[in-house]
């Protein structure tokens, strides 16, 4: 049964690596971090799959791991770090990219914004920036299609109240 769990968290890992780690990106503090939250995201797939049920899409149900392990890590940084002092100073930048850097403050400017939010709203935000419907956010967050809906605009009216002043 374990030959068969690990072909297909293979497959799995290979289908949602991009959308996790973008989740990752979304909840790290630092460039360093998403690597760390990649790494435990996949960790806490492998322990769990053998307990998916099929209640929803794989999709889903990777997601939804995705956003509970990068929310308690955040929420266990916010605790540790009135302890700790923050090396914001070094900067981590993978030597294989090409650096745009139009693109790179537009995604920084974006992601001090989304840190604004509030826990729900960065969780509907980093998954409709995913590219997921209301329907699937809805059933990742346990929210209705139309609440999503309704969040959706007050989220789109708060990030771009942030953003204008800040690409100007």
């Amino acid at each position: 049964m374990r030959n068969n769990l690990g072909s297909n968290f293979e497959q799995i890992l290979e289908e949602n690596k991009h959308k996790i780690y973008r989740i990752c990106r979304i909840y790290a503090a630092t460039p360093i971090e998403p690597e760390d939250l990649f790494q435990e995201v996949i960790f806490q797939i492998w322990k769990s799959l053998p307990n998916f049920k099929g209640k929803s899409s794989i999709d889903t149900w990777v997601y939804k791991i995705a956003i509970n392990v990068c929310l308690r890590s955040k929420m266990k940084f916010e605790k540790s770090n009135n302890k700790t002092e923050r090396l914001d100073a070094i900067h981590f930048t993978p030597v294989t990219e090409l650096i745009d850097h139009f693109e790179e403050e537009k995604y920084k400017y974006l992601k001090e914004c989304i840190a604004t939010l509030n826990e729900s709203d960065t969780s509907i935000i980093v998954l409709y920036l995913d590219e997921l419907s209301y329907k699937e956010i809805a059933e990742i967050t346990g929210l209705s299609e139309n609440h999503i809906a309704v969040k959706m605009k007050r989220i789109r009216k708060k990030l771009f109240e942030c953003i204008t002043p800040k690409m100007n």
